[in-house]
């Protein structure tokens, strides 16, 4: 039986229009006189969705009773016996009910596919297992539904239902997504233009990443080596000279041209350190190209010209832009065409572009030599050896004279010397023994002979051989020297890297474990912590073994008896290991990898101490309520205390005779303020317990309808005043009974302040994600957005100066005790004007990001 196809609808966020088009192509299908059913849609009370069912073969849902609610699921069964070419089924990452075949709705579709039927369903972008974390950080909303990645990228078709994010929001506020009394909650949460818009960026880029990777399969299955130019990927090398910037900008615009452009740099660095960069202007071009919109890499390799073409290959690189030489005309002719000429050469379907600059051409001296020579570098000087001796033998015999046999002895010497700098200690020794015998045999009596007929001639060619070792023997130390220096310096340029990632925003871990992988051109590294990856670059082997070092974050090599074993290194503490899969590394890259390790214990270290710094969270939270309660002594009771002071003071006075009405008013007076110094007094004596500074908030799970109730009484609010939108399922806060209700008794004494005669202010709960939202909203003249941060400046009533209307904290107060309880205080504009204070609380139970526990 042929298994059916899985087209997928993905859509950015709920809303966006996947149900309706994935209706719309079952009534196309069944125009075009296909057999499609309904198997499960979801309208969820949307009117044009609803309509569009009509007219389609619906499947009827089974139902499921749990814990004594009945749950309507998809009839697995019953579509699997109706058997139709087409099944439309909606919401894929759906979780059924407990007792159903499959845990999951998507496991639900697989059966229907193994059975032969095609399926038409639909996901949000926050469902992929992958983006999981990524989209609660955007919105704050943990999603448990999810589609593991390689179910979703096995499907046949993945399609974008895409809509614009205002255009949504404009959907929602027309009352097209949710009712109209989930609109004002919705737009000011999950829909706010800022999430939509990185939602919509990221199911972008997941659907291109997944056309780019069903490219590369195809390539890969159809041994298909050359570049295909669907999107531009241009690699720029640097070399951390001058040209860098030129360079790059050249690379940029080159990217620019095409849709979906991307521009990678790369520098690399010789294990030798033969080859030299400014770190100053390597550091600038790394912020020059993350503000290109690019990404910097760095790789170590000996051959420059293949580690370029093989890094573009890896890419998928359509464009090479490498600088022209610096070298001047000799260096050239000796050393032939460089890195460019190679490049040209290995770099097949690249197109490379050669870009000239300002310091082209204006080295002339010879190529520096290096030390610890490369095959390479003994392989040529044998080669000049062999092929410069002959030669100049031929030319001193065809010009040999009576008196030329110093000159003769002199071009010889010169010869070995040469040698010697170019190949090192062996082929300037080959080249003196050589250019001794011939010295012998052509020019010194007799000739044609290998014989010496005066002993000081036997000495002097003694000497000439020793020269010329003592000539090899120094340039071989000086280039041992040499590459010790600038191994240094390739430490100092990898670290750089490193540190650039980090001081850009990357994750410290992360920006390490990648520049090490690229550094050691390895084919993993991972850093764990006993079971638990913390970080992981490529793939690193199962048989990698750990090694015990002590808590000095000491880096120790393992070679193993198994040729498939990897260097480790263990720091910190004795569970922390750091894997390296790939090729073995040798002396001095066990140098450089030591240095990454120690960055990554410093790395570690930040974190345990990031982690202490939050764990102080509660007193700081705790110093901030206490000053708002120092400042609510210094004002709040300042008023009542100087009015009952001034009202009994004038009754003690014999020098005023007061009538009885008088008497009476001051007495009033005197007993409303002392009533009410005593009612905020004993609200502030609940909470005296944070003056000392010593304890946190006592926050216990509280019911917010028990503390709005008693805040309505203590203003004397009923329903003429204020319309209660309480949610009866709202789940228990995380806060402090006494501060909740004082910041109550603010904002709603503000929200009916500010509300025209004959309109009520409101208040509305809902809960969010973690987090459990109390909406005051008023129907006035609102505040604008620019003067919000003055509603919070301690007092502040922004030009209104009635003083004797309700004894609040103040704003600024009330922000205070609700930061102190963990929470937010934010204004609003109201839909249709007037302002909304929103006080947002942690849902009790739950440990959100960036709430104290």
């Amino acid at each position: 039986m042929t298994r059916g196809r899985l087209r997928v609808l993905l859509g950015a966020a709920p809303g966006v229009g996947k149900t309706f088009a994935m209706l719309e192509s079952g009534r196309d299908l069944v125009a075009a006189g296909k057999d499609v059913v309904v198997a499960v849609v979801e309208t969820h009370g949307r009117v044009a969705t609803a309509a569009l069912v009509e007219g389609l073969e619906v499947v009827p849902r089974r139902v499921v009773s749990h814990r004594g609610v009945e749950l309507a699921e998809m009839d697995l069964a019953g579509v699997l016996a109706r058997a139709p070419q087409v099944a439309l089924v909606d919401e894929y990452a759906h979780t059924n009910a407990p007792g159903s075949e499959h845990e999951k709705r998507w496991q639900d579709v697989a059966a229907l596919l193994d059975a032969g039927i095609h399926v038409v369903t639909t996901v949000n972008i926050q469902h992929i297992a992958s983006l999981n974390d990524v989209v609660r950080t955007i919105t704050g909303v943990p999603q448990r539904e999810t589609v593991p990645d390689a179910v979703l990228r096995a499907a046949d078709d993945v399609e974008l239902v895409d809509l614009a994010p205002q255009s949504l929001r404009d959907r929602l506020s027309a009352g097209e997504v949710y009712p109209a009394e989930r609109v004002d909650a919705a737009l000011s949460n999950y829909f706010r233009l800022g999430n939509l818009t990185a939602l919509r960026e990221l199911a972008l880029l997941w659907l291109a990443d997944e056309v780019d990777s069903a490219l590369r399969t195809y390539r890969a299955e159809h041994a298909i080596d050359a570049p295909w130019e669907a999107r531009e990927r241009v690699v720029v090398a640097l070399t951390g000279g001058p040209e860098g910037e030129t360079l790059l900008r050249r690379g940029a615009r080159i990217a620019a041209r095409s849709a979906g452009g991307e521009l990678l740099a790369v520098h690399v660095t010789a294990p030798t350190g033969l080859r030299q960069s400014d770190p100053a202007a390597l550091a600038a071009q790394q912020r020059l190209v993350t503000d290109l919109g690019g990404t910097f890499h760095q790789v170590v390799a000996e051959d420059v010209p293949r580690a370029l073409v093989e890094f573009a290959r890896s890419a998928d690189a359509t464009q090479l832009v490498i600088g022209l030489s610096r070298r001047g005309r000799l260096a050239t002719a000796v050393s032939g065409p460089g890195v460019g000429g190679t490049v040209i050469r290995d770099a097949g379907a690249i197109d490379v572009h050669i870009v000239t600059h300002a310091a082209a051409g204006r080295r002339t001296t010879l190529p520096q030599v290096g030390g610890a020579l490369t095959w390479r570098r003994r392989a040529l000087g044998l080669a000049m050896s062999l092929v410069l001796g002959p030669l100049l033998t031929w030319l001193l015999t065809s010009t040999r004279t009576e008196t030329s046999l110093v000159g003769d002895v002199l071009s010889y010497q010169l010869l070995v010397v040469v040698v010697a700098l170019v190949g090192g200690l062996w082929p300037s020794l080959l080249t003196a023994v050589l250019s001794g015998l011939s010295l012998d045999y052509f020019f010194i009596e007799p000739v044609r002979t290998i014989s010496i007929a005066e002993s000081r001639h036997a000495v002097a060619l003694v000497l000439y051989v020793v020269s010329g070792a003592l000539v090899s023997a120094v340039v071989d130390l000086a280039a041992r020297r040499s590459r010790a220096a600038q191994r240094a310096r390739a430490e100092s340029e990898l670290m750089l890297t490193v540190a650039g990632g980090v001081l850009r925003g990357q994750d410290a871990l992360a920006a390490l474990v990648e520049r090490a992988r690229e550094a050691f051109g390895l084919a993993g590294v991972r850093l764990r912590s006993g079971e638990d990856v913390l970080a992981q670059s490529g793939t690193v082997r199962a048989d990698a073994t750990a090694v015990p070092v002590d808590e000095r974050s000491v880096l120790e090599v393992d070679p193993g008896e198994h040729p498939a074993t990897r260097r480790l290194a263990r720091f910190g503490s004795r569970d922390r290991t750091v894997g390296l899969g790939g090729t073995d590394l040798d002396g001095a890259g066990n140098r450089l990898l030591g240095v990454v390790v120690t960055q990554i214990a410093a790395a570690l270290e930040h974190q345990r101490l990031s982690r202490t710094a939050d764990a102080v969270g509660p007193l700081r939270e705790t110093d901030q309520v206490r000053r708002a309660l120092l400042s609510a002594v210094s004002h709040d009771l300042r008023r009542p205390l100087t009015a009952a002071t001034t009202a009994v003071g004038s009754l003690r006075s014999a020098e005023v005779s007061w009538s009885p009405a008088d008497r009476e008013e001051l007495l009033a007076t005197a007993d409303e303020s002392l009533r009410t110094l005593t009612a905020l007094v004993t609200d502030l004596l609940d909470v005296s317990r944070l003056q000392a500074g010593v304890t946190g908030v006592s926050t216990t799970p509280t019911d917010v309808d028990d503390v709005v109730l008693p805040a309505l009484d203590e203003l004397g609010l009923g329903p003429d005043e204020v319309l209660l939108d309480l949610d009866p399922d709202l789940p228990a806060v995380e806060a402090d009974p006494a501060l909740l209700r004082r910041v109550l008794v603010n904002v709603l004494a503000n929200a009916v302040r500010a509300s025209p005669a004959g309109t009520r202010a409101r208040v509305r709960t809902s809960a969010f994600a973690d987090r459990v939202e109390i909406r005051v909203v008023d129907h006035g003249p609102g505040v604008p957005a620019e003067r919000w941060p003055d509603l919070f400046v301690p007092f502040q009533r922004l030009g209104d100066t009635d003083n004797t209307t309700g004894l609040g904290l103040g704003l600024a107060l009330s922000r205070g005790f609700t930061e102190g309880m963990g929470g937010t205080l934010t204004p609003e504009d109201t839909p249709g004007g007037g302002l909304t204070m929103v006080i947002a609380l942690r849902q009790s139970g739950a440990t959100g990001e960036g709430t104290r526990a």
